[in-house]
């Protein structure tokens, strides 16, 4: 193996782990802090609710509220996993750090030898694949791609993966979502205008 596919190999693990590092770590914050939120954000509705009866939407949100307090009953059932995602989270950014470590010591290496970073390259993915948490929360891959693209030091891996706006950091299901939505706003448009000019010419 040389060089730059070494480095190259070492960027796409440590985006796996780096990724599923904040994806444990997503799922902490949202068992812990999202109840919060919505209670606060309910309480506030429920109170302009209450003082504007004819509020705009009222109906529509008192739908969402009921919503919101079904997620909440969601999240009761991982509350008793929040310190296995945080001590994942905290395990798996340690091996993040070790594996950039390894990263830019292979890159210095201006004699590289695979042997002799080898060893230290497979323990790390032994360590990474000796545990993980496969069941994890309810969009925790969305807020994760959010908490690795903008609030972890990925350019050592960026630097070989090239990361782009729309193919990497925005998840696929809300690609599928954002798409779906256009679609029917277009489709609601185009009705729209079709019974206007049906309108027009009768």
């Amino acid at each position: 193996m040389t060089k730059e596919v070494f480095l190259k190999t070492l960027a796409t693990k440590g985006y796996d782990i780096g990724f599923g590092a904040k994806k444990n770590f997503a799922s902490f914050d949202i068992i812990n802090k999202l109840p919060s939120w919505i209670g606060f954000i309910s309480l506030a509705i429920g109170i302009l609710q209450i003082a504007y009866e004819n509020i705009i939407y009222n109906k529509e949100l008192s739908i969402i509220l009921i919503f919101a307090g079904i997620a909440i009953i969601y999240l009761e059932v991982y509350k008793n996993k929040t310190d296995d995602y945080e001590k994942e989270g905290i395990r798996l950014t340690r091996l993040f750090n070790n594996m950039r470590d390894l990263y830019y010591k292979a890159k210095s290496d201006s004699s590289f030898r695979l042997e002799t970073y080898e060893n230290e390259y497979q323990n790390l993915l032994y360590e990474f694949y000796s545990k993980s948490i496969s069941k994890q929360v309810f969009t925790s891959q969305w807020y994760a791609h959010f908490k690795f693209f903008y609030e972890m030091q990925i350019e050592w891996i960026d630097e070989q993966l090239k990361f782009s706006f729309i193919k990497d950091k925005l998840p696929n299901s809300l690609k599928i979502i954002i798409l779906i939505l256009l679609l029917i706003l277009i489709i609601q448009f185009v009705n729209g205008y079709s019974q206007n000019l049906w309108w027009i010419c009768k």
